[in-house]
């Protein structure tokens, strides 16, 4: 990325939570610092947020079963949220959701922020919430998240297996917002992540413009589908 193009970088520190309203056109890219970071992430349409990532149309449209460089994000609605433009990792996990405060707690022990301030051990769920908040958003508008840079295979059995060093430090992912995409992040651990201590790991955010998607681009040639969704998404904006 050309530090020329950047309008905006931070950090998102071990076990935070992050939202932004990503408008379209422009380029989240997101690095793992230190390798094997999780990243919760959720994604909305501003304008009206009862549209929002969908999962299983995400998975089912495209045939997959994880995220990475030429798919796409899908909204309930048929629209693209984010498309995946590049990506060093190869491998997002779509299908594994987040931690919550019983499954922290079990895992990792009592922690509060009382005792411990900013090394309390966070959960996924909550990191959500306080950031939906924010939005006057709420429980209610909790869907199946994306943990970015997180692997999770899927056995013959149906279950489900944490692939640990899926991502090693300095490896991103870059998201073009399609729409005006609330997005809400957080750096808590994958919850199937088998390692028994509480060691979450910071991710360096830089959003920069991008190049509208022609009719040659990868993502939109991806899967036939594809090419309907980012017509849908197109004709909103007419």
């Amino acid at each position: 990325m050309d530090p020329a193009s950047v309008l905006w970088e931070e950090t998102v520190e071990p076990g935070a939570s992050w939202s932004h309203v990503l408008k379209r056109g422009t380029v989240l890219r997101i690095t793992d610092i230190e390798g094997g970071a999780n990243v919760g992430a959720l994604f909305y349409n501003f304008e009206c947020p009862v549209e929002r990532y969908n999962m299983a149309d995400t998975l089912k449209a495209q045939h997959i079963a994880r995220l990475t460089e030429g798919f796409v994000l899908y909204s309930d609605m048929g629209r693209i949220l984010c498309s995946v433009v590049a990506d060093s990792v190869g491998w997002h996990d779509p299908i594994g959701g987040c931690s919550n405060a019983a499954l922290v707690t079990s895992k990792y022990g009592e922690s509060r922020y009382q005792e411990a301030r900013n090394q309390c051990h966070r959960n996924g769920r909550d990191s959500f919430l306080v950031e939906l908040g924010k939005w006057g958003l709420g429980p209610r508008d909790l869907v199946p998240n994306v943990n970015l840079f997180s692997r999770v295979s899927v056995g013959p059995d149906g279950g489900m297996e944490f692939r640990a060093g899926n991502s090693t430090a300095g490896t991103w992912v870059e998201l073009r917002a399609e729409m005006n995409v609330l997005t809400v992040l957080n750096t808590c651990p994958h919850p199937l992540d088998p390692n028994p201590k509480y060691v979450p790991k910071p991710v360096r955010l830089a959003i920069r413009r991008g190049t509208p998607p022609g009719p040659d681009d990868s993502c939109r040639l991806s899967r036939p589908e594809n090419g309907r969704g980012f017509t849908l998404t197109e004709r909103y904006f007419l």
